[in-house]
């Protein structure tokens, strides 16, 4: 299946996206090497992107639809996800190429346990010697090593956890059902004076092969996870947020914000605040249409 991102309009390809990862993260129960190369659909989420600017001290240095950002301060910088293996160079070679050192990173954090997003921190912990950070529920997946080079984190945190530097303080909401410990993190940023309430979404998608209700003829993804789902919705809900990015750029239409921002300087698109609640609104709902379809079905 081929998973072209300039087809997405609109705000976000919701289902068109979720399938493309659903076979990504199909690739976790396949035995094999965690140093596999990427299938064509993995490539068409990792293309190289020039990295730039996005608001007050944080950057893009990500790929076309796998995300990283970079946090800068005057003490050191944060990374905010690790791509697939193929994305750690990337990574790396743009936040040189806007200037900054990859010694300078002094805190590596991730948004979930999936190869897409973890993939590359085990890459990125050895060029940059950071420690490594990431939420209590996603640590068993992180070292298992089945579908991406197994990392241990420097750092186990818990839901509301914070991470300062340099006068930034990243805090750490536990966002559940993507993973077990999927993480939603929030800053504060400023440019021209004004304050902006920043929300890096880990992810709310439910993913084509995963099961909501636990039935004896067919057990969910793992115990809890229905709940899981419902707190995420009530967290992200619950949430200031100014600038929405998240760990995809579909979910955000980063490409389509990466063009106006480039025609007209003088507007930030990423100030989003309602494109984030149709965000959470559009993933409940296809929350919702799963629960009730598997509630549909015979036992």
């Amino acid at each position: 299946m081929a998973f072209d991102l300039t087809q997405i309009r609109g705000g976000w390809s919701l289902m068109g996206a979720a399938r493309v990862v659903a076979a990504l993260v199909m690739a976790v129960a396949i035995p094999g090497p965690a140093h596999a190369q990427a299938s064509a659909d993995m490539r068409a989420l990792n293309q190289l992107v020039h990295p730039f600017h996005a608001i007050g001290n944080i950057y893009y240095v990500g790929a076309s639809d796998i995300t990283s950002y970079l946090i800068v301060t005057p003490a050191g910088d944060i990374l905010l996800d690790g791509g697939f293996v193929e994305t750690a160079p990337q990574i790396e070679a743009n936040i040189q190429t806007l200037g900054f050192k990859l010694s300078d990173v002094k805190f590596l954090l991730n948004s979930h346990a999936h190869l897409d997003h973890a993939g590359g921190i085990a890459e990125l912990k050895r060029a940059t010697g950071a420690p490594f950070v990431a939420m209590d529920g996603d640590v068993p997946a992180l070292t298992a090593g089945t579908a991406f080079p197994a990392t241990t984190p420097d750092r186990m945190i818990h839901d509301g956890d914070t991470i300062s530097l340099g006068g930034v303080v990243m805090t750490a909401y536990l966002t559940p059902g993507h993973t077990r410990g999927c993480t939603t993190w929030t800053m504060v940023t400023q440019e021209n004076g004004k304050q902006y309430n920043v929300v890096f979404v880990g992810s709310a998608t439910v993913l084509p092969n995963y099961k909501l209700l636990d039935r004896p003829n067919a057990p969910a993804t793992y115990p809890g996870i229905e709940p899981d789902y419902e707190k995420t919705f009530r967290v992200l809900k619950s949430l200031p947020c100014d600038v929405f990015l998240a760990s995809h750029g579909s979910f955000y239409s980063l490409t389509q914000k990466r063009e106006t921002m480039s025609k007209s300087p003088a507007q930030n698109p990423f100030i989003d605040p309602a494109g984030y609640q149709a965000y959470i609104a559009r993933a409940e709902g296809v929350f919702q249409t799963e629960l009730q379809r598997e509630r549909a079905q015979p036992n």
